[in-house]
C-alpha cells in the first residue's frame, strides 16, 4: 500500500489540541490536516451525544450528534471522512436517520466493540460500512473475546463486517495480510507517539488515529 493511501484519523476530532468530541476539536483536527475524524456516540437524556462514557456525558454539556453532523457537513470538511464509534446498542435508527438527514451516509465508518450496534446498522442500512473495535485484554474479555484474531477474520470473510479498528499493540504483519486477504482495512488506534505512527506506517495498515495528528507531519526542525 502506498502512503499516500494512509488515512489520518483524529481522535475526538485533534483531544490533544482541545476538548474531545467538541466542534473545536473537530475544527482543530481540520487546520492540522486529517482524513478523517473519529468521535464517540451514546445516548443521554432521551437523545444522542458525543460522549466516550455515561459519566462523561452527565458531568458535562455534551455536543448533541445533530449539531456535530450539521457542523461536519458544511463544505469546508467536504473532503474529511467521519468514524462514529457507537458506544452501545439501541442507538442504530437515529444515527443512521441523521447521517440521512445531514448527507453523510457515504463518508461515514460506523464502528463499535458491541458486535450488536454493526449487526443492526447493516440490517438497516448496507451503503454505510462498519468495522469492530477490539481493544485490550480487559476490554476483550468483557466482550468475550476469547479467540479474537479468528472471531474477527471470519466476521470479515463473510462481510459481517468491513474493517477491523484494532488497538495498536496487537497489530503486527501477520494481522494485517489476514485482514488484506479477507478485502478488509485494517485501523490502529489510538497511536499518540510518532515512532509508533512510522512504524505503523511502514507496516502498511489502511489509517491510524491519533490524538495529535500533527505527529503524521515530518519532525519539527531544531533551532538553529
Amino acid at each position: 500500500m502506498h502512503d499516500s493511501d494512509l488515512l489520518r484519523i483524529g481522535h475526538g476530532g485533534a483531544s490533544a489540541l482541545a476538548p474531545a468530541n467538541t466542534l473545536a476539536s473537530f475544527d482543530a483536527a481540520l487546520e492540522v490536516g486529517v482524513d478523517m475524524v473519529e468521535f464517540d456516540v451514546r445516548a443521554h437524556g432521551g437523545e444522542l451525544v458525543l460522549a466516550h462514557t455515561l459519566v462523561d456525558a452527565r458531568r458535562r454539556a455534551c455536543v448533541r450528534l445533530s449539531e456535530a453532523l450539521a457542523h461536519l457537513s458544511a463544505r469546508r470538511f467536504g473532503e474529511v471522512g467521519i468514524n462514529l464509534d457507537v458506544k452501545h446498542v439501541g442507538c442504530e435508527a437515529a444515527l443512521l436517520d441523521g447521517l440521512g438527514a445531514a448527507g453523510l451516509l457515504d463518508r461515514a465508518l460506523i464502528s463499535s466493540q458491541v458486535a450488536g450496534v454493526l449487526d443492526r446498522v447493516r440490517e438497516r442500512e448496507h451503503r454505510v460500512l462498519v468495522g469492530i473495535s477490539v481493544g485490550g485484554q480487559v476490554a476483550r474479555m468483557s466482550r468475550r473475546w476469547l479467540r479474537w484474531r479468528a472471531q474477527v477474520l471470519d466476521g470479515l470473510a463473510t462481510r459481517r463486517w468491513d474493517a477491523l479498528m484494532a488497538q495498536h499493540r496487537l497489530i503486527d504483519l501477520d494481522l494485517l495480510s489476514d485482514v488484506v486477504a479477507r478485502d478488509g482495512r485494517l485501523y490502529a488506534w489510538t497511536v499518540n507517539r510518532r515512532e509508533a505512527i512510522m512504524s505503523l506506517r511502514g507496516l502498511g495498515v489502511h489509517g491510524i488515529t491519533t490524538a495529535d495528528p500533527r505527529l503524521f507531519g515530518p519532525v519539527p526542525a531544531l533551532p538553529a
